[in-house]
């Protein structure tokens, strides 16, 4: 089948622009076959970078996640961060960190080394976390480094194909808007690979006198890290109240994921007994062999594995982080009194949410007493539990749109404004909790600290009229603030034309307005029973 004038000529470009022999050699046998559909889903249309960065399959094409696309982004941020200076890089500099996806010749890994490429080519200093990270790790390091922004490799929890490059700005945020659109631009100005370099920055750590280019900064954030963790732990934390506390066991699962380094070194420091593993997906693998997709959220398909793990060694509470662990899920086992067979209860993120809020906002009215006006936030498609439990407790709360990226900004403006001395929660009903201020990102890792700790201590509790269970905490939750329900759910629709019709159709004003743009639609329904006086 002849393949049309106009997707030969993108085809021409692309090869003359890729030095990657694997996907060259891709679109090569895609124009030798007559692919002209492929070749046109991959070459017709560019990856579109905004707010969340990129995401997109690993492939050969324009609007895929290659070397190419990776490196025009890195040119276009590069840029725009240069203009934005006078083009002096004196001072500038970049956190870069990866997960372990891996899919052809592709690899968060390849991509990290050649992004750090395209900063030293330009004199902006690296500090390049060479082995895997855990997303917060990045935002982390931007704050505590003092960099100019930071980039994570991941595609979270999305299917093993895909790939993402997710940028946060000097306050350890998402970006918003107007720099998505003024990187955008950028990008497209800067099309022409400067440099394609994938062993510069190693070579450059390798040889003694290069700290003022390029930093391994590994050993001294994690260390940093933990003593945020520690901090926060000592907060929340009530275990020291109960004088018999009994053996709750807990259950973890990685999802294939990078996260059991992080969090077992956090229970560690947190003082907290270790936990049990789920085998099969505690350890790094791209392919994901045990679930259809690597994402906790899924609820029963996704956490069977780790359910069999906790019957085998009879634990009560099951953590699971996603891929790259800035995501928690939450199971707990349900033993029913009318002798009924016992079940698992996998909590959604609306209640992981109602009932962090209220433990770490006690662990903070403890610490800093009831003279600190504190804050917290949520998302529009998340439940206003957490808004009444504000309304109750005399706690400044804001809604916002949906993402971290908002509400990481938010935290840190609620602040500086004089709404909250300290913002000190902030989640979304997709599993993402901010815990305290390290870090202004959702972390599943610190946020699965203080679950462990809130059912350590409810399971510890000397009197028995208090909550003993994460479930009944949740009840008591309830009773106090009021009924609240929700029943959410997702789409995964690829086509970007497609998603913007369908967000014109459910909210046109909004889309108009520029402030929706979304890869993966949420509709969330929330159903809310005003409590009883």
């Amino acid at each position: 089948m002849a393949v049309s004038d106009e997707i030969q000529q993108l085809a021409k470009e692309w090869l003359r622009l890729d030095r990657n022999p694997a996907t060259r050699q891709e679109i090569t046998d895609l124009l030798a076959s007559g692919d002209e559909a492929d070749l046109r889903k991959r070459l017709a249309s560019r990856i579109e970078f905004g707010t969340a960065g990129l995401r997109a399959r690993m492939e050969a094409g324009f609007s895929r996640m290659n070397d190419l696309t990776v490196i025009q982004a890195t040119q276009g941020l590069v840029a725009y961060l240069l203009a934005q200076h006078g083009g002096d890089p004196t001072g500038l500099s970049v956190v870069l960190g990866h997960d372990h996806r891996a899919f052809g010749s592709l690899s968060s890994a390849r991509f990290t080394r050649l992004t750090a490429a395209v900063f030293l080519h330009k004199g902006i200093k690296v500090y390049y976390y060479r082995h895997l990270v855990h997303t917060p790790m990045v935002p982390f390091g931007v704050k505590a480094l003092g960099a100019t922004c930071g980039i994570m490799m991941t595609a979270s929890h999305n299917p093993k194909a895909d790939n993402g490059y997710k940028l946060y700005w000097n306050n350890g945020c998402q970006i918003i808007p107007p720099v998505d659109a003024g990187i955008a631009a950028a990008i497209l100005d800067n099309l022409e690979p400067w440099v394609w370099d994938d062993t510069l920055v190693e070579s450059l750590l390798a040889t003694p006198g290069n700290e003022h280019k390029v930093e391994d900064p590994t050993a001294r954030m994690v260390q940093a890290y933990m003593a945020t963790v520690r901090d926060l732990d000592a907060l929340v934390s009530m275990r020291d109240r109960n004088r018999h506390v009994p053996a709750l066991r807990v259950c973890y699962t990685a999802m294939h994921g990078v996260g059991l380094p992080f969090i077992r070194r956090a229970f560690d420091v947190a003082g907290l007994p270790p936990f049990f593993l789920t085998p099969e997906q505690v350890h790094p693998d791209p392919d994901f062999p045990t679930v259809a997709f690597p994402n906790p959220e899924e609820g029963k398909g996704a956490l069977e594995l780790a359910c069999r793990a906790a019957d085998l060694h009879q634990c009560r509470v099951i953590l699971a982080n996603d891929p790259d662990a800035d995501r928690l899920a939450v199971a707990e086992k349900q033993i029913p009194r009318d002798g009924s067979a016992p079940y698992w209860h996998i909590f959604s993120g609306n209640q992981i949410g109602i009932m962090l809020a209220a433990f770490v906002m006690d662990g903070y009215r403890r610490k800093y007493g009831a003279s600190t006006k504190l804050g917290c936030l949520t998302t529009t498609v998340s439940s206003m539990m957490i808004k009444q439990m504000a309304h109750d407790e005399g706690v400044e709360f804001e809604e916002t749109l949906t993402g971290f990226k908002w509400l990481g900004n938010r935290a840190i403006a609620m602040e500086t404004e004089g709404r909250a001395d300290k913002v000190f929660f902030a989640f979304e009903q997709a599993i993402g909790f901010m815990c305290g201020d390290a870090v202004r990102d959702k972390d599943g890792v610190s946020a699965g600290v203080c679950v462990a700790e809130l059912a350590h201590w409810l399971a510890g509790h000397p009197d028995e009229a208090h909550p003993h269970t994460l479930v009944e905490f949740l009840q008591s939750l309830y009773v106090k603030y009021g009924f609240f329900a929700s029943n959410d759910g997702y789409v995964i629709e690829p086509d970007p034309k497609r998603v913007d019709a369908i967000i014109i159709y459910i909210c046109p004003t909004e889309r108009l307005l520029g402030r929706l743009r979304p890869s993966l639609n949420t509709i969330c329904l929330q159903i809310q029973t005003p409590r009883r006086t």
